[in-house]
């Protein structure tokens, strides 16, 4: 976990990643995680607050990284097709290493009324993140690089949901690994179509 601001934070989050991914929200105790970190339950509280403020720590970094990577992976980057290809490559290479918190991460956007705690807030960070891709998608409409028969909301969730499906392939088997071939496929599906054009 990068720029974190004490190595002691950082210890209280990566025992807190491990507690939540194998046990859940529900699951995990405060107790535990201390005990894993080696720091006193006051030492927990004092950076985040509470069991909940550490998972929310948990869930803005996973979403808050990857829209780091995806902003530095399209930078410089003149066409369409090669800012998805960096950007997905840049988000399946966090993925490949970061798994359990991924994991975490999906399963709080799908998890059941009462599951989490209501004031874990990612919804907003989730939009953040489509929207990123949806610009770039507006742009390529834009610029005539993709078809306008469709809207760039849908274009947005045609790529975006074929990236989501092979993330969610990863998640569930752990294999394959992802991988810059992945994303390339990806994009050229999304662009090119599977269709034979005649």
């Amino acid at each position: 976990m990068d720029k974190l601001d004490s190595q002691t934070r950082g210890k209280i989050l990566r025992s807190a990643l491990k507690h939540f991914a194998e046990c859940g929200y529900a699951g995990a105790s405060v107790q535990a995680i201390v005990d894993a970190a080696r720091v006193t339950k006051p030492t927990l509280y004092y950076y985040f607050k509470s069991k909940a403020g550490l998972f929310q720590a948990l869930i803005d970094w996973a979403h808050d990284e990857r829209y780091r990577l995806m902003c530095e992976a399209s930078e410089g980057v003149g066409e369409l097709s090669s800012q998805l290809t960096e950007v997905l490559a840049a988000l399946f290479e966090f993925i490949n290493g970061n798994r359990s918190l991924m994991r975490i991460a999906f399963a709080t956007a799908f998890s059941a009324r009462g599951e989490i705690p209501a004031e874990i807030r990612y919804v907003d960070k989730c939009e953040r993140n489509f929207e990123f891709i949806h610009a770039l998608i507006r742009r390529g409409v834009a610029g005539g690089a993709l078809n306008k028969t469709y809207s760039s909301r849908e274009l947005t969730m045609s790529i975006y949901g074929m990236m989501t499906i092979k993330v969610m392939e990863h998640l569930l088997h752990g294999k394959p690994r992802l991988t810059r071939r992945d994303a390339e496929s990806i994009v050229q599906l999304f662009l090119g179509g599977a269709a034979v054009h005649r």
